[in-house]
């Protein structure tokens, strides 16, 4: 059985070197890591984006309210590396930054993990949080969208 740390890492791995997919099979335990499909595959439109499948199968939660992207008020900080998205600085411990929280320039908004650093994202303008794109603990790419803020007035 793998730790959720080693699956994180295969994910990472899957993700990074742009394979479509890995399967691993140990002690009646199979883990299955799909990657992004390549453009005129005959299985999906779209591209998939890179998930784990370990049995048995969990339901996903569906993704959060976004706010209208139209809003000129509105700022997105994406993330400048790949790595694993977190919220806070240990599970025990809240939240860097809820929707509704007002923040400053330089305010630390999550931490990144990257092979094995752990790199602070922090907010390059004053506002309040609308939005919170990934769930904690999640694989995110470079450019990924991680937070909207409303630019203070």
């Amino acid at each position: 059985m793998y730790s959720l740390k080693e699956i994180r890492e295969l994910v990472e791995l899957v993700t990074e070197r742009g394979l479509s997919g890995l399967e691993i099979e140990q002690s009646g335990f199979r883990l299955r890591i799909e990657g992004r499909r390549p453009a005129g595959s005959d299985h999906a439109a779209a591209p998939v984006p890179p998930f784990a499948h370990a049995a048995p199968h969990a339901a996903v939660p569906a993704a959060p309210e976004l706010p209208a992207a139209e809003d000129r008020n509105l700022h997105v900080i994406t993330s400048p590396i790949v790595g694993t998205f977190y919220r806070s600085p240990s599970p025990e411990a809240e939240a860097f930054a809820e929707v509704g929280a007002r923040i400053a320039k330089g305010k630390t908004l999550c931490i990144i993990e990257s092979m094995k650093l752990m790199n602070e994202i922090e907010s390059d303008v004053d506002g309040e949080v609308v939005a919170v794109y990934p769930r904690n603990g999640q694989p995110v790419e470079y450019g990924e969208k991680l937070f909207a803020i409303r630019l203070a007035a």
